[in-house]
């Protein structure tokens, strides 16, 4: 577990070179706010968590299924994990921050990927999201 890295993944640049590509400017793991999230859009008071799939649980993705040996170990880590991230998304709303979720296997289609990104920006400049 030494070697997974939380910072900087493939995943997380794929996500940031497709919002730069759109023309939007954005800040990095911002310590100052619950969670510390991945791409933080100050302009739009916007915040974007790139998950891995197996470590933060995505639900109906094959890559979440959860180890049959150490069952105990895993489902305890996971369970916290899952946890601490609906915390963390709730402290986000409560200071007036609009989260997404981006998950590591969407990433695989840039063309959808790039729909819901589009759609959670700018609807929230029309006041629709």
């Amino acid at each position: 577990m030494a070697r997974v890295k939380g910072k900087d993944t493939k995943p997380e640049r794929v996500v940031r070179s497709l919002l730069h590509s759109m023309g939007y400017r954005f800040r990095l793991h911002r310590k100052d706010l619950p969670g510390n999230p991945d791409i933080v859009l100050p302009k739009h008071k916007k915040v974007i968590f790139v998950h891995g799939c197996f470590w933060h649980g995505h639900k109906g993705c094959l890559r979440s299924k959860r180890p049959t040996t150490n069952v105990d170990f895993w489902n305890t880590k996971l369970d916290k994990t899952i946890e601490r991230d609906s915390m963390n998304i709730h402290k986000i709303k409560e200071k007036g921050w609009e989260p997404i979720i981006v998950w590591g296997c969407e990433v695989k289609d840039i063309e959808k990927l790039s729909e819901k990104l589009d759609m959670f920006l700018q609807n929230f400049e029309k006041g629709l999201f």
